[in-house]
């Protein structure tokens, strides 16, 4: 297998709730407006306490210092997972769990934050630019790793790896068993043709900017049996959309498109607090048992928590 080191710098961001309406603009721009933007890697998600924004260094010139705005202080980088030439695909019904045992796990072994995200097209893997000669290092014996530069793969080779564990010098932490949340919504990952983006624009500018659910000041845990979960990905020109099936019933059935058996995804949220950037592990604490049982998931990091969005159905 490949592990692709992508040719993109990633910023992770949160916008508040509050604040949202000073970031309209911008974020209308890079959802829309391809061609007024050099932006190849946007995604945003909503949650009920506020919006992720994960963005390359040209969409993040659009986003305007504030109080309202909140930066994690390192440049992450994207990987992703090549298998027989072709992209580590979600639309074969696996996503996180087919590289569980591959990157996940040894990358936690090695103390190595990862923020994840998953798509409909694949699974992206953020790591701290920091963190990549270790990562290097620890994936070097599994995979053939290349770095994206200027639409070319360059191949890349760890300079010092040594044998054993531990490369970085730091302790194997100890996994903090987190609580989990399991909402009643039921999800759909789906996918549309990006031409296709300025037919659905009221839709999802509505359900992005103006269906907010959770009551203003509401406690967080009083609107925990549904929450509001939607995330938007445009990724070198592919769209990737997770959705409830509330919100899915909004836009035009013979637009969005998904896997042939059209699953239905339960999601667990994972953290009571906010997790931070810090702690290792998280990912894999629960991908791996879902890896061992073959059961296929989603997982997509936010700036406050995780959320892993497991198959649940087959709709008839």
């Amino acid at each position: 297998m490949d592990l692709h080191i992508l040719d993109h710098k990633l910023r992770v961001t949160s916008i508040s709730k509050t604040g949202l309406q000073q970031y309209t603009h911008p974020l209308i721009k890079l959802i829309f407006l391809r061609n007024r933007t050099r932006c190849k890697f946007f995604s945003l998600t909503e949650t009920p306490e506020n919006y992720t924004v994960v963005l390359d260094e040209e969409g993040f010139k659009e986003l305007q210092p504030s109080e309202h705005l909140q930066v994690e202080g390192s440049t992450w980088l994207p990987l992703n997972v090549v298998s027989n030439g072709n992209t580590s695909s979600s639309s074969q019904a696996v996503g996180v769990t087919k590289i569980a045992k591959s990157v996940i796990a040894p990358l936690a072994e090695q103390h190595v934050s990862v923020f994840m995200l998953s798509t409909y097209q694949t699974d992206f893997i953020l790591v701290r630019e920091k963190d990549l000669s270790v990562v290097v290092e620890t994936l070097v014996e599994e995979f053939n790793i290349f770095r994206e530069e200027g639409g070319e793969s360059v191949p890349v080779h760890s300079q010092d790896a040594c044998n054993g564990l531990q490369r970085n010098g730091r302790e194997v932490p100890h996994a903090t068993v987190h609580p989990v949340l399991i909402p009643e919504n039921q999800f759909c990952v789906m996918s549309l043709d990006p031409d296709t983006l300025p037919a659905i624009a009221t839709t999802l500018i509505d359900v992005l900017f103006y269906s907010n659910s959770p009551k203003e000041g509401a406690s967080v845990d009083q609107d925990m049996k549904c929450i509001k979960f939607f995330s938007f990905s445009l990724i070198d020109g592919y769209v990737s959309l997770v959705m409830d099936t509330e919100a899915q019933r909004q836009f035009p059935a013979d637009l969005l498109f998904t896997s042939s058996s059209g699953e239905l995804w339960r999601m667990a949220r994972i953290g009571g607090q906010p997790l931070g950037f810090d702690e290792c592990g998280i990912v894999a604490q629960i991908s791996q048992p879902l890896a061992d049982s073959d059961i296929s998931a989603y997982y997509i990091s936010t700036f406050s928590f995780d959320h892993a969005l497991i198959i649940c159905c087959l709709p008839f």
